[in-house]
């Protein structure tokens, strides 16, 4: 591609991450055009309307998250590179989004260093892991697995339990993810039971412990 225009499109939720991550490509010297989306939805309305060749998306998001991104754009354009940046340097999240159809997977804290080169070698065909996770990420898939218990939730299981570790109530998991108190009622049950475990409490100590209990912030 170094002959061709690289069209890039960053998704995330906080305009802020968005703006600084299009002033690192757009200053780094390369043919590179680069669109913004604030959500998953808007990446895929966008997606529809443009050929673009990578998407650089946040894996954390409200209403679809940047797993269920992932998996769409996997399924409708394949042939479309995927980095996600994330706030998450727990290679739980790194495993999942590569198994989901990642081409790479980048921390927010590593941005600033390693965003120049991680675009240019998921848009070359190769895979890239940022350095805080790649030895563990590289352990997880070559063993075919995650932390016990773990790759037996779905993809909204997880993220429920991601959101009760972090202590949110029910009706704030229900309104951010669109989903009646109901469903996500219903979620956490069935996450006690995949796990094994009888109370929140249980749930909480058995996320901390694998390393869910990171707090989503802005960036």
């Amino acid at each position: 591609m170094s002959n061709t225009e690289l069209q890039i499109l960053v998704v995330d939720d906080h305009g802020v991450v968005r703006d600084g991550v299009v002033r690192i490509l757009q200053s780094a010297g390369r043919r590179w055009f680069v669109d913004q989306a604030a959500s998953g939805q808007e990446a895929l309305d966008r997606l529809r309307a443009k050929r673009y060749d990578l998407v650089v998306t946040d894996m954390t998001m409200p209403g679809m998250s940047g797993i269920d991104l992932l998996q769409r754009m996997h399924a409708h354009w394949p042939l479309v590179r995927i980095l996600v940046l994330s706030m998450h340097a727990e290679s739980t999240f790194a495993v999942r989004a590569l198994r989901a159809g990642a081409n790479g997977y980048l921390t927010k804290e590593r941005a600033g260093h390693e965003l120049v080169e991680a675009v240019s070698e998921v848009a070359a065909g190769r895979t890239w892991v940022t350095r805080d996770v790649a030895d563990e990420v590289i352990l997880h898939l070559n063993e075919g697995g995650q932390a016990p218990g773990l790759a037996r939730l779905s993809q909204r299981e997880f993220e429920v339990l991601r959101r009760i570790v972090l202590g949110q109530r029910i009706t704030v998991i229900a309104d951010e993810l669109h989903l009646s108190v109901k469903t996500v009622s219903t979620h956490k049950r069935r996450i006690l039971d995949k796990l094994a475990l009888d109370s929140t409490a249980a749930l909480v100590r058995f996320g901390m412990q694998n390393g869910l209990g990171a707090e989503c912030t802005p960036g």
